[in-house]
């Protein structure tokens, strides 16, 4: 989403370390580019009028004039100015000290709320809490049935209550459910409409009233920009809210309502929706987004995103093939296997800093579909092929390559990366073996190159 504005942004500042010392002229200059890549990114105009001059501010002091690095102090700047008007660090749910917590979600119709309810009863299952889910939304065809849906696919509870029930009805009727069987947490669905109307508001303010949620958390379509922005600044005045889920954050706009929605309406974005499945929801880190924005990769999300996916006794067990050189082609198909379940390679790839060894990285272009050849290359093999990948000769490269639907060039390039990978973590923990020296296998290796 925010790929423009992180190119421009990160043109501007590299311009800005090219000079020997910053005059008032140059930060001037710089601003009038930042200002303008923030327009055109949908960002709220008051709120870059005041993010502006706040940088103008700061950057025109005498201690980054005369600073040996000014071009980083100008970049320091910006970075936590931008964190400051994001919200400044994680805003976190506040749990009942009784439980059940309850959790109210509203918004426009088509923002997400009915997905973004499963998603988040997912997230708080995988946090080690008892989420039940149910759907105040008797207008939309389908809506409460859509709900049952998703709640059988996460596996969650929900109260589904009777078919002529009321949207108080149902909600009451979930939440006496919620305390008798032990649910720490229950989940709203409540309606939307396409514009904000009188009947929607008196609607949600009796749910507010009668049930009394610990938060209301305000559903927003991110590809609607400043339209996102408006509505909820509408329902803060109405109905009052915690906070957002900012939905969409994985389509092509340009992500103003993120960086100013917090600004506008006071309140906290806390989770961010990256695609469609229902694990794509993800806490809202200020400081990890900017810092991908301006090019300095977000290395804490892939590491957590590492951590929730990869299997701890695969990787023990890979790491015992490393070192005693046993890493076969089935282990090499694994291997992709647990890193495409961390998501996109392109979302991973723009986890990665701009700058330094990676600078050229993330700007890679990879074809998933290449990905998923290669595992068919693989499948293709027998399991003895697998293992002992000496034994493909050319027929069985061509039968391979008829198994798989690909060319005998496409097993060739497969095999030769292989076998690159193996030579590489063979020289990572050659070295270590020899003298107690570490690192000195590396030399001379190259990175496998990546499917493009």
């Amino acid at each position: 989403m925010f790929d423009n504005l992180s190119d421009k942004i990160q043109g501007i500042f590299k311009n800005l370390r090219g000079e020997g010392k910053l005059s008032a002229e140059h930060i001037e200059s710089a601003l009038k580019e930042i200002r303008m890549a923030l327009l055109e990114a949908d960002v709220n105009f008051k709120v870059v009028k005041e993010f502006t001059s706040s940088v103008r501010g700061k950057a025109l002091g005498q201690e980054v004039l005369g600073s040996l690095s000014p071009g980083q102090q100008v970049v320091k700047i910006v970075r936590d100015e931008l964190v400051e008007i994001m919200g400044g660090s994680a805003a976190r749910i506040r749990f009942a000290s009784q439980p059940p917590t309850v959790l109210m979600l509203v918004g426009l119709q088509g923002a997400g709320k009915t997905t973004s309810s499963g998603t988040l009863a997912r997230w708080l299952k995988k946090e080690g809490h008892r989420p039940m889910l149910v759907s105040a939304d008797v207008y939309r065809p389908a809506a409460r049935e859509q709900l049952r849906v998703i709640a059988g696919e996460i596996e969650a509870e929900i109260w589904e209550g009777d078919a002529d029930d009321s949207p108080i009805e149902l909600c009451q009727g979930a939440l006496a459910e919620a305390r008798n069987s032990a649910h720490d947490v229950l989940i709203i669905d409540t309606a939307g409409r396409l514009h904000i109307d009188d009947d929607l508001m008196k609607e949600l303010t009796r749910i507010k009233e009668t049930i009394k949620p610990h938060e209301i958390l305000f559903v927003a379509d991110a590809m609607l920009g400043q339209d996102a922005v408006n509505s909820a600044q509408q329902f803060h005045e109405k109905l009052g809210f915690n906070g957002f889920i900012l939905t969409t954050l994985d389509g092509d706009a340009r992500g103003g309502a993120a960086l100013s929605i917090k600004s506008v309406t006071g309140q906290p974005v806390k989770f961010l929706g990256t695609g469609e499945k229902y694990d794509a929801l993800e806490v809202f880190h200020p400081d990890r987004l900017v810092s991908r924005i301006i090019g300095m990769g977000d290395i804490m999300s892939l590491i957590e995103k590492a951590e929730e996916t990869i299997d701890k006794k695969q990787a023990l067990e890979l790491q015992k093939k490393v070192f005693s050189d046993t890493f076969t082609l089935e282990d090499f198909r694994d291997q992709l296997r647990q890193i495409r379940k961390m998501g996109s390679l392109d979302q991973i790839m723009g986890m990665l800093p701009s700058i330094g060894p990676f600078k050229d990285l993330n700007k890679v272009q990879i074809d998933e579909k290449e990905l998923t050849r290669t595992e068919a290359i693989i499948n293709s093999m027998t399991p003895r092929e697998r293992r002992r990948h000496q034994i493909i000769n050319g027929s069985r490269r061509k039968r391979i390559a008829r198994g798989s639907g690909t060319s005998v060039q496409q097993v060739n390039q497969l095999l030769k990366q292989y076998i690159q990978t193996r030579k590489m973590m063979k020289g990572l923990t050659g070295g270590s073996k020899k003298k107690g020296k570490k690192g000195r296998g590396m030399r001379g290796f190259r990175m496998p190159q990546m499917p493009m």
